[in-house]
């Protein structure tokens, strides 16, 4: 069971380096801090998943390091597109759009960025996963567990009141197709939303615009509204 406490905290550890990784991107691209990331809290889960993912799957090539990369890549690809395809069934919203960079699929991930991730993924098997693990094996069994608990709940409440934040802004968007049926722009539809939000007084639905600008309502949604009025 420690072990498992182990990889628990190094879920949200990562989660918590990755979410200031995306933080530091936006600095410097945008000169201002935005809170990255589908949750309220700072961290974005897909990189705890990922590095979990690696720790447990992938440590046995630890003596490869070129076999290594090749399945980091691989496997950060596929975390990716399933979450960007799980999160688009889910909210019928495309939360990241690789489209117009180069050796993408389906817009879901591209190879320009899962070449960095595989560097950092053997930074992090090979130098942050030893640092880590030394310092978390020092933690009592009491100590860790009330770390975990605490943390977990935090974390289990961050998901459900963000979950209906996302459902708000759903049906924002909904009561805008609904004044919107005869068009067919995707690109200005979205716009709409966005301005309906940002001249609310919602923060944390503001937060989720300003964490994903690039946000896309798929288009088929008001093409079935439209459809439905015939």
């Amino acid at each position: 069971m420690r072990n498992v406490g182990i990889l628990i905290l190094l879920f949200f550890t990562y989660a918590f380096l990755g979410w200031c990784l995306e933080v530091i991107c936006k600095l410097v691209e945008k000169k201002r801090f935005i809170n990255r990331g589908f949750l309220i809290g700072p961290y974005c889960p897909i990189y705890g998943y990922g590095a979990l993912i690696m720790t447990i799957l992938l440590h046995k090539y630890l003596d490869d390091p070129v076999t290594l990369y090749i399945m980091i890549v691989l496997s950060c690809s596929i975390l990716e597109y399933a979450t960007s395809y799980f999160l688009e069934i889910l909210f019928h919203t495309r939360w990241w759009d690789y489209t117009k960079w180069k050796f993408n699929i389906n817009g879901r991930i591209c190879l320009e960025t899962m070449i960095p991730f595989g560097f950092f993924g053997l930074f992090l098997l090979y130098v942050l996963n030893p640092f880590f693990l030394s310092w978390y094996e020092k933690i009592p069994d009491v100590a860790l567990w009330i770390m975990i608990v605490f943390l977990g709940i935090i974390y289990i409440v961050d998901n459900i009141v963000s979950f209906k934040i996302i459902k708000d802004i759903q049906q924002v968007r909904k009561d805008t197709l609904k004044r919107q049926l005869f068009l067919d722009e995707t690109e200005r539809i979205t716009k709409l939303v966005k301005k309906q939000i940002e001249e609310s007084k919602k923060t944390f639905e503001k937060r989720i615009i300003h964490a994903f600008p690039n946000l896309q309502l798929k288009k088929w949604d008001f093409k079935k509204k439209k459809n439905s009025r015939k």
